[in-house]
Formats: structure tokens, C-alpha cells, sequence
């Protein structure tokens, strides 16, 4: 049987998450003090290509493999300008090609906090930064070297992330933020694995990881409606390449350049809805190594009121 990989722009298995919440660990949005969002997301990724290393080939024994997640997360404020987030996803995998089965489970649970350093305005110009350090570690014990029906890579990951905003007049907006994710090993279930070297421990080195987003966005309708063009770029700093008949593993250096639009509208005007809001995003892997040439749709609802 032909070689797998781990398609790693699917949300939350690599540690980046859709834009798909109120506030998520990559935006300049904040809860005040005691407010609460919870949030509701589905998101379906696909592909029919990969790159093995940094040749994009096809492989008749996947053909079409589709990755869903369900994923519950909620943003509450400690005080205005702490707050901490919490992520739990379901995921379920499978392919339209080959003899191997999909998987479906709880993946990792993701906490984190995130804290506003500065905000200041300028007239009507308005500079933020901020500072977000997350944890994540599986809810299950689920293979990770499965790829790429894997839920996700098994491991422990600590990720400290940097933003910084820039916006004029409340409307137009330009962020960017800088984030490095380390990561432990996983126990696979076979006693020996090749990495540019032998080994023979069932343990494995999830290589560590860099994630840059650049964002262009603005309001609408009363800023009833927010819309965003994002790029995403996720590397990890080591690893080795998918061997030809071979399958992939979570040793491999996967990187990925990602492109997409998001969109939110805030149901302020209508009361039985006020607090409510709809969002929906689309975003198309654009160059890889390692993973799966993607494209993601993603939905959703939040909730955010104040106790």
C-alpha cells in the first residue's frame, strides 16, 4: 500500500485554529471582565493531492480524503485585559479510495490565556499588541501514527504567540502575529521507525513548529458584519520528508502556505438574537511539504453575554 500523510492545515490538529470564534488565540478581540463567548464550529477540510516532500503527486489508493471537525470553544474575560480560552474538538477522517478505515474521536483539549499589553488610540488611529501562551495535550489515546486517518499528533504542544494591530477610524484593520510551537514525542505502536537515521524505541519526535498569519479586515453594516482576508503560514523547523512507499508519521517536516476569507455577522439589531452571531470561512492550501493540498469550509455559531 502506497505512502499517507497528516493533512496539516486541518484545523487544530497542528495547533493553528480556524478564524471561526468571537476570539480566538491569533486576533486582537478581547472580552471584557466577565464576559463569556461560546462557540460552536464545523469544519470540513479535503484533498485529492499531497506533496511527498516538495513533489505534489496523486495516490489512487486515498483518493479523496476528508477530515471533520467539531470542535466547542469558549473565551471568558478575567478582567479586560486577560482572558483565557478553551478548546475541545471531536474529529472525524475517511477516504474515498484504498482498504484503510477513518477514525473518529476527541482530539486534543487546548487552554489558553491571552493578555493585552497595549492599546492605544491616536485619534482615529488605534495600536494593540498582545501576548497568548497556549497548552494541549490528547483527551484520548489515539494512534497518531496513522496518517493521515490520525486524529492528531499525540503529543504535548506549548505555543507562545506575539500580536500586534494596527486600525483606522474603528473600520479597516491590518494584523499580524508570530507564534512557535514546541512539541513532545508520541509512543507509536511498532518498536522500530526510520527518520534520516534508524531507531528502535516506540517513541517519536513531533518536530517543533512556527506559525505567522497576516490579516486584512473590516466593518460593515453598522459593524453588524466583519470580513477578513487571512494568510497562514505553518513550518515546522525539522523533520524528515515522506519516503517513497512509505507511509507518513508525525516525524515529518510538514509546512504549509494557506490563503482564505472569513466572515462574521452579529445579529445586534434583533433582540431575541442580540448576543448571537453566524460566521463562515473558505481557505485553500497554496504550497506544501508533507501535507495535503486542502481546501477547507468552515460554519458556525457564538453566544457571548455577560454574568
Amino acid at each position: 500500500m502506497k505512502k499517507y500523510l497528516l493533512s496539516a492545515i486541518t484545523v487544530l490538529s497542528l495547533g493553528a485554529l480556524s478564524p471561526l470564534v468571537a476570539q480566538t488565540p491569533s486576533d486582537a478581540i478581547m472580552m471584557k471582565k466577565n464576559e463569556a463567548c461560546f462557540a460552536l464550529i464545523y469544519d470540513q477540510g479535503k484533498w485529492d493531492q499531497y506533496w511527498e516532500g516538495t513533489t505534489l503527486i496523486t495516490n489512487e489508493n486515498i483518493g479523496t480524503f476528508t477530515r471533520s471537525t467539531y470542535a466547542v470553544m469558549v473565551a471568558y474575560g478575567i478582567t479586560d485585559k486577560l482572558n483565557v480560552l478553551l478548546t475541545t474538538p471531536y474529529v472525524k477522517t475517511k477516504s474515498s479510495g484504498g482498504q484503510l478505515a477513518g477514525v473518529q474521536g476527541f482530539q486534543d483539549i487546548n487552554i489558553g490565556v491571552k493578555y493585552e499589553v497595549i492599546k492605544k488610540d491616536f485619534g482615529k488611529h488605534r495600536v494593540s499588541s498582545l501576548a497568548v501562551a497556549q497548552f494541549g495535550t490528547p483527551m484520548t489515546n489515539y494512534l497518531s501514527d496513522y496518517m493521515p486517518y490520525s486524529l492528531g499528533l499525540g503529543t504535548q504542544e506549548l505555543t507562545g504567540r506575539v500580536i500586534g494591530q494596527y486600525e483606522f477610524n474603528k473600520m479597516i484593520y491590518v494584523r499580524a502575529s508570530a507564534a512557535y510551537l514546541w512539541r513532545g514525542q508520541t509512543e507509536v505502536e511498532r518498536p522500530y521507525y526510520y527518520a534520516n537515521g534508524s531507531y528502535y524505541t516506540t517513541f517519536m519526535d513531533v518536530p517543533n513548529a512556527v506559525n505567522y498569519q497576516a490579516i486584512v479586515g473590516g466593518w460593515a453594516l453598522k459593524h453588524s458584519l466583519r470580513v477578513e482576508a487571512t494568510y497562514v503560514v505553518l513550518n515546522s523547523v525539522s523533520g524528515d520528508d515522506i519516503r517513497t512507499w512509505n507511509m507518513g508519521q508525525p516525524t515529518n517536516k510538514m509546512e504549509s502556505t494557506q490563503a482564505g476569507f472569513f466572515a462574521q455577522y452579529y445579529f445586534k439589531d434583533i433582540k431575541p438574537l442580540k448576543g448571537f452571531s453566524l460566521m463562515a470561512a473558505y481557505s485553500q492550501v497554496l504550497e506544501g511539504r508533507n501535507v495535503g493540498k486542502s481546501t477547507n469550509v468552515s460554519g458556525g455559531v457564538t453566544y457571548q453575554f455577560t454574568f
